[in-house]
C-alpha cells in the first residue's frame, strides 16, 4: 500500500506552524501518513521529482496534492507549477497555490499555467483552518483523482 502525503510548500516558518495545525485541528493528519514541508521552490521540485536531498525517495509515492505558497525563494510558486504541469510524471497532480495576496496577476498566472486551485490565505487561523480542512477534506476524500 502506498504513504499517503501532502506536499506543503511553505518559506515563512510562522505559516508552516499555521498549516501544520490546521491539518491536525481539521482532522486531515489523521487521513495521511506525511505533510512534507519545502521551504523554497527548487526544494519541492526535488521533492516531486526525487532529486538531491530525496533522490532516495520512492516516484511511485507521489502527494495526494501539493499546496505551493506563490511567493517563495529561488523559484516562486507559479515557475514550481510551470515545471510541474511541464513532466508527464506530475502534470496531473493537483496543485494548488495560495497566498495572503489576492493580486490578479497572480491569480490569472496560476491559473494559466495549470492551477487546480488558487487560494487567499484568511488573516484569521480560525478561518484559515477552516480553510485548510475544506481543502484537504475535498483532495483526499471527495475528489476522484486521475487512474495511475
Amino acid at each position: 500500500m502506498n504513504r499517503r502525503s501532502v506536499l506543503l510548500v511553505e518559506d515563512e516558518p510562522n505559516d508552516v506552524e499555521l498549516a501544520l495545525r490546521a491539518f491536525e485541528e481539521q482532522g486531515i493528519t489523521s487521513e495521511i501518513d506525511e505533510v512534507v514541508v519545502a521551504r523554497d521552490g527548487q526544494e519541492a521540485l526535488d521533492y516531486l521529482f526525487c532529486e538531491g536531498n530525496y533522490a532516495g525517495r520512492n516516484p511511485k509515492e507521489a502527494p495526494e496534492f501539493a499546496l505551493v505558497d506563490v511567493k517563495l525563494p529561488k523559484l516562486n510558486g507559479v515557475e514550481v507549477l510551470e515545471r510541474v504541469r511541464s513532466d508527464a510524471r506530475t502534470k496531473l497532480l493537483p496543485v494548488i497555490l495560495y497566498s495572503s495576496s489576492g493580486e490578479e496577476g497572480d491569480v490569472r498566472a496560476a491559473y494559466e499555467r495549470g492551477a487546480n486551485s488558487y487560494i487567499t490565505k484568511p488573516s484569521d487561523f480560525e478561518r484559515f483552518s477552516k480553510a485548510m480542512g475544506s481543502l484537504g477534506w475535498y483532495w483526499l476524500e471527495w475528489n476522484v483523482g486521475p487512474p495511475s
